[in-house]
């Protein structure tokens, strides 16, 4: 008997020209999307808006930035988690990264490139609000989708108007003899969506519904959308928020981008997705709260963050 295949990720065509609200093609990649987040909590989104060269340049940014003192790293500071530099970390040594805050907006970017180049660094900020821009309109025409496949697109504009973007750039360098290769420790993300892209190396996995972890494979011009801790409680259970590390078996370093997508206010589960089948699980929550109560000693025990904070 010769092995099972693995499980993959679904995958999902974003770069069809043809994708527009309304259309054939749209309905098919709304269904196909929440089914995705459904079963697996993520997928592989092809998006070739972001070109190989925008890709190619800012991972020689990120090794650029990450080649500074860590003095100057360390000025990555904020008042909300995961917002700031994380580094020298003895639970994770191979892991460094940091975060730029209201990540689609060219004045939040020249802040964080001022603090990391007294003299400036034009050339990272356009990078990096070229980038955030493009895939912040991946994450906006994911949401639609969801919504729209849910029946609540009423609740879309305003949904995406309360939305900020959490930029957080990482490496996880290749580990040395007798160093252990975990890069990321598991967890789920406590964003609503999560969009991640890296280099050619390998690292990701997630963990299926039946716990098995599949290793993440990105071809080129490709993103992994994954659900959040938030989305999983406005779907009202519905929707699945993915157990995920980083493990690193490559001997070269690994640079990748999570573009995190944060609600600013009040996240209201939308009536239409309260029923027999599916009674009311979470109450109305705010977003930086749920993050906020997941660095505390309780939050950090708690299987499920989301229902730890504000299920019913």
């Amino acid at each position: 008997m010769g092995s099972l295949a693995q499980p993959k990720l679904p995958v999902i065509d974003f770069t069809k020209e043809n994708l527009n609200p309304g259309t054939s093609s749209w309905f098919s990649a709304c269904n196909d999307v929440q089914h995705a987040l459904e079963e697996y909590g993520c997928f592989i989104a092809v998006y070739e808006k972001v070109s190989l060269e925008l890709s190619n340049e800012i991972f020689c940014a990120l090794e650029e930035l990450f080649d500074l003192p860590s003095e100057t790293k360390v000025l990555n500071t904020s008042d909300k988690p995961y917002y700031g530099y994380f580094g020298q970390h003895p639970a994770a040594m191979l892991h460094e990264s940091m975060g730029i805050g209201e990540a689609t907006t060219l004045e939040a970017i020249q802040s964080f490139a001022n603090v990391m180049w007294p003299s400036g660094n034009d050339h990272f900020c356009e990078l990096v609000h070229s980038y955030s821009k493009l895939v912040s309109e991946l994450d906006q025409m994911v949401t639609r989708m969801v919504f729209e496949g849910y029946g609540v697109e009423k609740f879309c504009d305003s949904h995406i108007g309360s939305t900020t973007f959490l930029l957080r750039v990482m490496k996880y360098r290749a580990p040395q003899m007798n160093e252990t290769n975990l890069g990321a420790d598991v967890h789920t993300d406590k964003s609503f969506i999560t969009i991640l892209h890296q280099n050619q190396v390998n690292g990701l996995e997630v963990k299926t519904k039946d716990g098995e972890w599949i290793t993440v494979d990105f071809p080129p011009s490709s993103f992994v959308v994954m659900a959040g801790d938030a989305f999983l409680a406005w779907s009202n259970g519905r929707i699945h928020s993915p157990l995920h590390r980083v493990i690193m078996t490559a001997n070269e370093a690994r640079y990748s981008l999570g573009l995190f997508a944060f609600h600013k206010g009040i996240i209201q589960i939308p009536e239409e997705l309260v029923d027999d089948k599916h009674p009311l699980q979470f109450k109305p929550f705010d977003h930086f709260g749920l993050l906020h109560f997941f660095v505390t000693d309780v939050g950090r025990q708690k299987e499920s963050t989301a229902k730890a904070y504000c299920g019913v």
